[in-house]
Order: structure tokens, then sequence, then C-alpha cells
């Protein structure tokens, strides 16, 4: 009896073996067809926040912890350190946004800075003290206009630049963990601890609460090319709003499953082409959509969180990461080019 049990325990077990090993393969994502990612050496260590351009494709700024201020005038492939006279505080800069040469920088604790002049000089705005919150984010309108959000999610607008400010809603929502901002003006923004999410609309008096989708904490959410949501929750779950209905939701994936690392952001460079960055160097990229995802495992051994990830436009893109990590995005052929030389 015991010599026809072995066998077929031998046979167990190498079943067993196979379909284990089918399933790890079925966790293991393919690679990128090609890295347009290239690392820029910076002048700081500091972790960056934001990135913005004037109306000159050549010239932008990167702003960042401890009052990190960067200029580039060649397109990003060089960045150099702008110091300003900030007095005796300890800032760090977490937003910069430009319309033409006019921009703005926004900073903790309280601080916001205005440019007219693509930042040759930056003056600095008087912010009244029963100001809701820290400055978190800003947005440059147009001509002496823009919107700046607080950490607690108030929501200001001023067509005098910075003179007077509007309030936008009654009430602030609470203590954030990040807001986005769509194209046409509406603002998602996750609670502290990831349990609950709310929207704004412009006309609205107040945030719209929501619940989360699952049981799994929210890590980021965001607004797609078509003004869809989309949302980063804990365990490296993936989900996109339903194209029917604002308030629907598509099923949750996870692009690689059982993943260690978290997901921090997700950024689309086309309507398809969709950029999803996490901790530890990982990148991960999908061509439909969504539907199915790739990994880039050129940039693996980039030693970064890779925070935030920003296309300006199609072409023009960078993630943000810590210790002064910066990559650039490459058109393929730019990429295509640089390997055949």
């Amino acid at each position: 009896m015991n010599s026809i049990l072995k066998p077929l325990r031998q046979i167990v077990l190498v079943l067993v073996a196979v379909l284990l090993c089918s399933s790890c393969a079925r966790n293991f994502l393919p690679s990128a067809s090609y890295n347009p990612w290239q690392l820029v050496s910076l002048p700081t260590e500091e972790t960056l926040s934001d990135v913005a351009f004037t109306d000159d494709p050549n010239h932008g700024w990167i702003v960042g912890k401890k009052a990190t201020l960067l200029e580039t005038t060649d397109g990003g492939l060089t960045w150099q350190p702008r110091s300003l006279e900030l007095g005796t505080g300890q800032y760090s800069f977490n937003s910069v946004s430009f319309f033409g040469q006019e921009g703005w920088v926004t900073g903790q604790p309280g601080i916001l800075l205005h440019t007219t002049d693509g930042g040759d000089s930056w003056l600095r705005v008087p912010l009244s003290e029963k100001l809701p919150g820290s400055p978190y984010t800003v947005t440059a309108l147009g001509p002496k206009s823009a919107e700046m959000t607080t950490d607690i999610g108030a929501i200001y607008r001023t067509q005098d630049s910075g003179k007077t400010w509007q309030a936008m809603v009654q009430e602030a929502v609470g203590v954030l963990r990040n807001i986005s901002r769509s194209e046409d003006g509406k603002y998602v923004a996750v609670s502290s601890r990831g349990s609950f999410y709310s929207i704004w609309r412009p006309g609205q008096d107040a945030w719209e609460p929501h619940n989360r989708t699952s049981s799994r904490r929210l890590q980021n959410m965001g607004f797609g090319k078509d003004g869809r949501l989309w949302l980063l929750a804990r365990g490296g779950l993936v989900q996109f709003g339903d194209e029917s209905a604002e308030e629907d939701w598509q099923e949750a994936t996870a692009p690689e499953f059982a993943t260690s690392w978290g997901l921090l952001d997700l950024a689309y460079r086309t309507p398809e082409e969709i950029w999803v960055s996490g901790g530890s160097g990982n990148l991960l990229v999908s061509f439909d959509g969504g539907e199915t995802w790739q990994k880039d495992r050129d940039v693996e051994n980039v030693p970064s969180n890779f925070y935030r990830i920003i296309f300006l436009s199609p072409e023009q893109g960078y993630i943000l990461g810590q210790g002064g990590t910066l990559l650039r995005y490459q058109p393929e052929q730019n990429v295509a080019q640089a390997v055949g030389s």
C-alpha cells in the first residue's frame, strides 16, 4: 500500500508546485517595451513637490521641501537652485503654477509667493491670520487670477494678484491627505486617514462627502483626461470611475497582485496611456486605459519613492521623488535616437 501512496504523493506535490508557479507567473507583470524616463541630476537631496513651466517650454520651476526652488532654462535637462529672502521661517514649498509669465508658489507654514516676470523676481503675498489651514495647492487661472486651497479644504480665488480673495466654500472639509483639481475646476479631496473622500464642483457652497469604495483605505485620488475620477487604495488597488455616472465605479483591480509596495500617484499622458508610481522605484504603465499593465523595470534601481507624476503635455512629463529624485519624460522617438547613436 505504501508503495502505491508514495508515487501518488509525489505526483500531487508536483502538480501543486506547477500550479503555484503558474500562479506566481501571472502575478509578475511583463516588462514595458521601452523606458522613456531619464534620471536628471539635481543640486538638492530634498523631496520634490511640484513642477510647472512658463509659456516658454524651456523655462520651468520645481519646488520642494526646505524652501527648495529650482529653475531650468533648457527644457528640464539641467536645474539650478534659486534662493529667496524669506526671513527666519523654515518653509516647505508644495505647489507651483504658471499662466504665461505669471506664477504662484504656495508653502507651509503659511506662505504664498507671486511673480509676473517668469520668476526673475518673487514677491511675498500677505495672508490673513484667519486663513483656515495652510496654503496647499495653487492654480494660475489667468492674468492676476489664481485659485488656492488649504490643507483642510478651504478654496479661495483672487482676481487682483492676491490683494483680495473670495471664499468658494463656506466650510472646510477637514485635514486632508491630498487634493486634486480637474481641468474644468472640480476638486476631489481624500481625508487624512483615507477613510472617505469629498467632491466640490464650481458653484457649490460645500463639499460633498462620500464613503470609500471598499474596506481598503484611500491613498490618492484625481481626475482623468475625460474628467472621470480615479483612485488608489491600500494594497496596490486601482479603480476608475464609470463613464455612465459620476458616482459609480468600475471594479477595482490590482495591477501587480499581492504587491508589498504602495501605489502613490497616477497620471494620464494620453486618454489611453496611464502611468502609476509607487514606493521603492516602482513604475507601471497601461497603454489601453487601465485594462492591462506593464512594468518599467529600467527604473527599479532608482533608490527613491516616486511620489508624483506630472504631465504638462503628452510630450513633457516629470516624476518627482524623495532625495532630490527627478525623472524626465522623453518621447519614444528621442529614446530610439539615443539608443541608436
